[in-house]
Parts: structure tokens; C-alpha cells; sequence
């Protein structure tokens, strides 16, 4: 099993539409150079990010091709494989052609609401299924369920292929515990853009970022500052998309990405039911934002 570097800025990418809400593999081909044309570190595939529910299985396949050819081995791509059925999980995780993938992230088991009891298994299962490196994905605001400190813990120690979490769960005391009884080799990562800047502070070696879809320089330089320990100039940056990481999400994730990608020219304003983009009194708000930031649009 290939090392993973997981410092810095990862981005969970998007899934541009047309207008008739079909692919714009086009448009990805160009989100995916700017990426890696400006300090993305890696970049998280077929996320919550991409709406990836709403994909096809083709489509799927055909976005992880396309990512992985445009790539070309400049940076690693995380590739989201989760569920709320164990088998089904640890079966494609040993049966798919995992070629140019170098780590998996996989979510919490959702709407099932098992136990941590449950969760351990799962992700028991999971580890003995995968040959690549796992990053567990806990947001309790979308599974139903929190993993608590306890049980990440436990799998971190007891599942040597596990290598890291995504943290979403907003409580920072449950991330702190993490980081401060974690085995060395298990990394926390943060799952919200708002709290990258303090959980560095912690202990955390990144971010997986919605906001660096479309500020991947901007924001992957707060990042490599805040670990270098430079707090004041990566405090700056942070202070300057404080704003922004609240419009981000008011109306949803990727409604508010989305709509700053198209108020940069990058993609059209389109996402698949049952979401929706943003509303027109937000899309004027992340305007007059990026204005004041001296952003074209």
C-alpha cells in the first residue's frame, strides 16, 4: 500500500452541467487544470461536492477517467466510495479498477443510523476490503449519525490501511481528542473551510476544501502558512473569506460554489434536483463579495 501525502489543501471538486444538466466534461477538463495550475495539493473525487447521488454509474466512470487523464499523476486524487450497505461497499472496493486512485474517502454510514458499534464494523469491513489507503468522512449533519472521538480512535489504531479522517462534525473539543490521542501515522483533516485555521492550530494537516473550487491559490496558501506556523499572515486570508464561507453554504453545498464558479465565468449556474442553486439575494451577496475582493466577475 503506496504512502499518501494529506498535508495541505485537498479539494472536493464539483460536477459542472450543462445547461440541459447534462455532464460539461469540458468545463471539468478546465476546473481540473486550474486546480492543479494553482497549489490544490489533491483532489477529492465524486464527494458530497460533485452531487455524486445524481450521477450515473457512466457518468461516474467516465468523470473518474477524464480526472485521472487531465491529472496525470501531477497530484493524488481521493475517490469517494461509501454507502449505507456494508457489502455492497467492500465489494467494490475489491472488485473495481482502482488504477490512478491513491486513497478512498469513505463516509459514515448514513440514514441507517447504526451505533459505534456498527460504525467500527463497518469500517472493519471496509479496511479488510480496500488495498488502497482510507480516509474516514464523519458530518453527522448529513449521516444522522456522529462518530464520536472514541470510535475513530479505535478504528485508527486497530485498521492499519486508515490513514486518516475528514472531520465535519463542527465540534472542535471531539477534533482536539482526535488529534491529541491519535496514533502518528492517522492524520485529522478539516471538513469545513470556516474551522481550517484553528484545528491547524490543533494539530490538523489540512482541509478538504469546497471553497478552493474556485480560490485554490488564495486559500491553499492560508493553509501551507497556518502550518508553517506563520498564524498571522494565514489569519489575514482567513479573515478575508470569512464572509464568503458563510454564503457558501446558506442555501447549501455545491448551490454556493457553484454560483461563485459561474460569477468567475468557469461554469454554467447548474445543479441536479433536488438541489438548486442559490437564491438571487445570495448570488448578489457572493457578488458584491468577490467585488470587494477585487475578483472579476
Amino acid at each position: 500500500m503506496a504512502d499518501i501525502n494529506l498535508k495541505g489543501m485537498g479539494v472536493a471538486l464539483i460536477t459542472p452541467f450543462n445547461e440541459d444538466e447534462s455532464v460539461d466534461y469540458v468545463a471539468l477538463a478546465k476546473l481540473v487544470d486550474y486546480q492543479v495550475q494553482n497549489g490544490t495539493d489533491y483532489l477529492v473525487v465524486l464527494g458530497t461536492t460533485a452531487e455524486t447521488p445524481t450521477l450515473t454509474e457512466e457518468e461516474k466512470k467516465k468523470i473518474v477517467a477524464l480526472i485521472i487523464e487531465k491529472v496525470g499523476g501531477r497530484i493524488p486524487i481521493v475517490l469517494g466510495v461509501g454507502g449505507n450497505c456494508t457489502r455492497a461497499v467492500a465489494e467494490k472496493l475489491r472488485t473495481d479498477d482502482f488504477t490512478g486512485i491513491d486513497a478512498i474517502l469513505s463516509v459514515v454510514p448514513y440514514y441507517n443510523k447504526p451505533s459505534q458499534e456498527g460504525i467500527y464494523q463497518h469500517y472493519k469491513a471496509v479496511s479488510a476490503a480496500s488495498k488502497l489507503p482510507i480516509i474516514l468522512y464523519n458530518v453527522p449533519g448529513r449521516t444522522g449519525v456522529n462518530m464520536t472521538a472514541e470510535t475513530t480512535l479505535r478504528i485508527a489504531n486497530e485498521c492499519a490501511n486508515v490513514v486518516a479522517i475528514k472531520e465535519a462534525s463542527g465540534n472542535i473539543t471531539q477534533m482536539d481528542d482526535i488529534i491529541k490521542n491519535k496514533p502518528a501515522r492517522f492524520d485529522v483533516i478539516s471538513g469545513d473551510d470556516g474551522i481550517t485555521f484553528p484545528l491547524i492550530a490543533l494539530g490538523a494537516v489540512g482541509v478538504i476544501s469546497v471553497i478552493g473550487n474556485a480560490f485554490p491559490k488564495e486559500f491553499s496558501r492560508m493553509v501551507r502558512l497556518a502550518l508553517a506556523g506563520d498564524y498571522t499572515s494565514a489569519l489575514t486570508i482567513h479573515h478575508g473569506f470569512t464572509e464568503l464561507f458563510e454564503l457558501l453554504f446558506v442555501d447549501g453545498n455545491p448551490a454556493g460554489a457553484k454560483c461563485i464558479l459561474n460569477s468567475m465565468g468557469f461554469i454554467q449556474n447548474k445543479l441536479r434536483l433536488p438541489l438548486v442553486p442559490t437564491r438571487i439575494t445570495t448570488y448578489e451577496k457572493i457578488r458584491n463579495v468577490l467585488i470587494s475582493l477585487n475578483i472579476k466577475c
